[in-house]
This record gives C-alpha cells, sequence and structure tokens, in this order.
C-alpha cells in the first residue's frame, strides 16, 4: 500500500491530481490526515465518493498503525514498539512529568553509528523510517492530545536520516499540518555534520549534542563519529547559530565511572562550552548488556554539576525515567520480549 501519512502539500497535490481533484484537495487531505487525524480514507468526507474509491483502486491508505505492545514503568513512562524496517521493531517513549508530556520518537530501526554504551548502537542497523513513519509514532500512541513537547531521541541518529527527519519537522511544524512551534521539538545528534549543517539551516527546532567527554581521544573511545566529526569542528559550527534567541542548545553528557566524571573533564567541558548558550544535561549511564562501563555515583555527578555551574556553564542533573522497562537512555533496542504489556507497580 502507498501511505498518504508522511506527504507534504506538493506530495498531497500530486496525488489528488492522479484521481482527478482539484489543487485544494490537497489541504483538504492534510486536514483530514494532520489535524483531525483519520485512520482511513473513508474518514476523508469532503473529498467526493468517487475520488475517495480511486484512492482506496490505486493502492493508497492512510498509513496509520498501532503499536504491538506496551511497556508501563512504575514512574508513569510508557514505553511503546511498533513494526519498523528490515524486521526489525523501534521504539517510542512517552514521559509525563505534571504540566509537560514528552514523546521520544525514533528516527531509524537501529543506528550505524556504533557508539559502545548504546544498545540501539550495538544492535546495528536494519533501515530508515521515512516521515510516515515518524508521525504515526505522535499519532498512534494512547494520550497523543496530551502531548506538549517531541524529542528526536529514541533509536537512530537523526541526522543520518535527515530528509525523513526534516520532512516529519516539516509537517509537524507547518501550518498546513500539526502547527506545533519549532521551540517545542528538540533533536538530538551526536555530531554527524552533512546532516546537522541541514538541521540548522532547514528548521527553528532545539538541538541536543552527545557529547560525553571533551577529550577527542576518550570520546573517540566510545564513540567512532569523533574520527570522522570531530567534536571541536561540530562546536565551532554550533557558535555560528544563535542558540540564545532563536533555539536552545544542550549537551548531552552520559557518566560513566572512571571514564569521563573527574573535576578534570568538567573544567575542560566548561572550556569548551563557554560562549555557546548551551546547558549541560548529566545523564546518569544505565549498564547494558554489551558495555562494561558502571555509572557514575550521585555524590560525583553533583561535584560534576557543581563545578560546571561555577565556571559558568548551567548544568543539571537528568532525572532517570524508565530505566525498569528498558526505556532510559540508551536503553532502547526494539525487542519483542523486552517489551511486554506490564502493569505499574
Amino acid at each position: 500500500m502507498k501511505k498518504l501519512l508522511g506527504l507534504n502539500l506538493t506530495e498531497l497535490g500530486e496525488v489528488a491530481a492522479a484521481v482527478g481533484l482539484r489543487p485544494f484537495a490537497a489541504r483538504q487531505m492534510a486536514k483530514w490526515l494532520y489535524d483531525k487525524r483519520v485512520t482511513d480514507i473513508e474518514q476523508m468526507t469532503d473529498l467526493p465518493k468517487r475520488a475517495r474509491a480511486e484512492l482506496s483502486e490505486q493502492g493508497y491508505s492512510v498509513g496509520r498503525h498501532t503499536p504491538i505492545a506496551e511497556a508501563v514503568s512504575r514512574d508513569g513512562t510508557a514505553k511503546f514498539l511498533f513494526d519498523g524496517r528490515g524486521g526489525r521493531s523501534i521504539e517510542a517513549v512517552y514521559i509525563p512529568d505534571r504540566e509537560r508530556a514528552t514523546l521520544c520518537i525514533s528516527s531509524q530501526a537501529g543506528c550505524r553509528m556504533g557508539c559502545r554504551f548504546c544498545m540501539t548502537g550495538q544492535g546495528g542497523w536494519q533501515g530508515n523510517l521515512d516521515a510516515g513513519d515518524i508521525i504515526n509514532q505522535i499519532f498512534s500512541i494512547p494520550k497523543s492530545e496530551t502531548l506538549t513537547n517531541l524529542v528526536f531521541m529514541g533509536m537512530g541518529e537523526p541526522t543520518d536520516n535527515i530528509d525523513a527527519v526534516l520532512a516529519a519537522i516539516d509537517i509537524i511544524t507547518a501550518p498546513w499540518g500539526m502547527a506545533w512551534s519549532p521551540r517545542r521539538i528538540t533533536v538530538s545528534t551526536i555530531g554527524k555534520q552533512p546532516g546537522m549543517d541541514r538541521l540548522l539551516a532547514e528548521t527553528n527546532v532545539n538541538m541536543a549534542l552527545s557529547l560525553h567527554s571533551p577529550f577527542a581521544d576518550e570520546r573517540g573511545s566510545i564513540m567512532p563519529v569523533e574520527r570522522a566529526y570531530p567534536l571541536t569542528d561540530v562546536i565551532a559550527t554550533l557558535r555560528q547559530h544563535d542558540f540564545a534567541h532563536q533555539r536552545r542548545l544542550s549537551m548531552e553528557y552520559t557518566m560513566f565511572e572512571g571514564l569521563n566524571d573527574d573535576l578534570r573533564h568538567a573544567r575542560a567541558l566548561a572550556r569548551l562550552l563557554r560562549g555557546t548558550d548551551a546547558r549541560v544535561n548529566l545523564i546518569r549511564f544505565h549498564r547494558t548488556p554489551g558495555f562494561d562501563g558502571r555509572p557514575s555515583s550521585q555524590t560525583v555527578m553533583e561535584r560534576f554539576r557543581d563545578c560546571l555551574n561555577d565556571n559558568g556553564i548551567t548544568a543539571t542533573i537528568r532525572a532517570s525515567r524508565g530505566e525498569d522497562i528498558m526505556a532510559a537512555c540508551g536503553m532502547l533496542a526494539g525487542a519483542n520480549d523486552a517489551t511486554k504489556k506490564q502493569e505499574s507497580e
């Protein structure tokens, strides 16, 4: 079947023309898809019945599909498993937090960046999601209508699938689409620069850079991307953009005991980031089967945070959510046996 979900106005116009509809039908279909969120072409009742039938005969469907499994954490976080690509499922994580409701969405089935500490990367890459697959994660979870924020921090490296990610962001932010403010969207990247450059040039969404060490040799030992796109070059690029007014910039820093968590690292990180308007999110490492690192203690993390703050860099320790259902940072693997339906305790 050919999906309508994920198509922009131009593409919907081409579909409309193919079934004999006038150009304005593209906006009608967009409203049904992205505002009213229909699940079936027959629900598009202001399209002629003949045109709806023709769409179906030509192999079109809305393209919505529901999760195949769900797990609920004792802290209220919920993880949803969807069919993905190449035989590998993908996961999206719903994170309620008082007045906020954030959905962490995936952009790829697996990942080919090879970060040693990440379960997604340990399983390899099975394929890119398209814009419809990305939008479907937003629309097809329970409580979809309550969402206040989106983060591209699930499975995959968004800048490694930049065409689909940009297409999805266009739909999410366009007046004819979901009409969200770009400030409600954050895209996480490890700094694959060609895609990152396009994200900066073509959107105003917030950006989060997965940093994890200020030293090139140490970062390269756990993140192969450092050898292709050095952190110093990535930071230099970020300095050319306005993160004080147009969007926010954050640094994701997972802390590993004895590897990147002493004050030498904190001071070097402060020097690296000075003048960037970036804030640092310190993340407790969640142990994964394929990596022998250990999480830093709370005391060490607090000392690291205080050192950054004392050196003019705003830093906070991110609360860990959903670890009991393998939904925390670095733990998404797209495994059916890891996402069975649970009751919160």
